[in-house]
Parts: structure tokens; C-alpha cells; sequence
């Protein structure tokens, strides 16, 4: 069962990112593309909410365990 919920978290994240983050050869250079991406993964991890975390930033989750 925990390998089931550990599959759709990671499954649900890959869409995420294939629905926000650019694609890859959409970028001139690696460099252009390991900005943009953690920009992404600062502001998916910093600044949105997830309904799964009851609206909150993973951040703020974390600070509240």
C-alpha cells in the first residue's frame, strides 16, 4: 500500500512539472534550463498551495509538524 501512494504522489508531481515547468528542448543551453527549473521548484516547494497538504505551501506543512 505504501509503495501505491509513494507511486501516485510521484506520478501526480511528474504531471505537475510536464504541465508547468517548460520543456526541455525548449532551452538554448543546459544552464538557461537548471535556472528556469529551479525557479519552478522554489516556487512549487516555497510559494503554491497543495490541496493535498490542506492549502498549504509544502514549507509551511513542514513547519507545522
Amino acid at each position: 500500500l505504501q509503495t501505491r501512494t509513494q507511486n501516485d504522489a510521484l506520478e501526480r508531481f511528474n504531471r505537475k512539472f510536464r504541465d508547468e515547468c517548460p520543456n526541455m528542448k525548449w532551452f538554448r543551453f543546459r544552464g538557461e534550463a537548471k535556472v528556469v527549473v529551479e525557479a519552478w521548484r522554489k516556487h512549487f516547494n516555497e510559494v503554491r498551495s497543495h490541496s493535498h497538504l490542506g492549502y498549504l505551501t509544502p514549507a509551511e506543512f513542514a513547519a507545522n509538524l
